[in-house]
């Protein structure tokens, strides 16, 4: 059987799951952790949670439970107090507020959705994205930056903050070797670097890109 580790996040990497899933292949997915827009964003300001919307993606994507757990996961309420937000983002929320540990939560949550494969967060620090302009301007956060459409100069240069704290977590650290035993390992093309940028800001991201099987 193929092994096959996808690193991301976003729509992209949903879509890319999505189709490997109907295939017999060993799968895993590094999600990035920097989200800072939208639903994700709110719940990250209101309740100091980890971005659970990259996550939701790609647990969603490689589902196997029954389609009403799948469109409950995906729900985006319109109206009231909740307008804006979404289910799963909301469960996942709950979820770590309730769980021992983050492990445990993905644990959870990977069983009612009946993933196949492995979702693995590539870290466990709450972290935001950083983009420095040739201008001289820098921009913090995944949702600003995604959104800063009026600004004409280039991304010089791209961190994540605050710095010092990249530390992948334990669920990472223990899967590098095998991850990095994968026949294939796709990063799915984004319209701009922010999110494979959250992913090989890691030295054993970036080893298992260039490391031969």
């Amino acid at each position: 059987m193929k092994k096959i580790t996808v690193i991301g996040g976003g729509t992209g990497t949903f879509v890319v799951l999505s189709g490997l899933k109907k295939y017999p292949l060993d799968l895993s997915v590094v999600v990035t952790m920097m989200d800072s827009g939208g639903s994700t964003g709110r719940l990250r300001d209101q309740l100091g949670i980890l971005p659970p919307g990259d996550l939701r993606q790609c647990l969603v994507a490689l589902s196997d439970a029954p389609l009403l757990w799948r469109k409950l996961f995906l729900y985006r309420f319109e109206k009231g107090d909740l307008e804006g937000h979404n289910f799963g983002n909301i469960f996942l929320a709950a979820l770590e507020k309730v769980s021992d540990s983050y492990d445990e939560a993905i644990e959870t949550v990977s069983y009612v959705l009946k993933t196949k494969g492995n979702v693995i967060p590539v870290t466990l620090n709450k972290l935001h994205l950083v983009a420095e302009y040739e201008n001289g301007k820098k921009v913090t956060g995944e949702g600003l930056i995604d959104e800063n459409h009026s600004e004409k100069s280039r991304i010089k240069i791209a961190y994540l903050e605050p710095q010092g704290k990249v530390l992948m977590s334990k669920i990472v650290y223990d899967d590098v070797k095998r991850i990095i035993s994968k026949d294939y390992k796709v990063c799915p093309v984004k319209r701009n670097l922010r999110n494979i940028s959250g992913g090989d800001r890691y030295p054993a991201i970036k080893l298992m890109l260039y490391e031969k099987p």
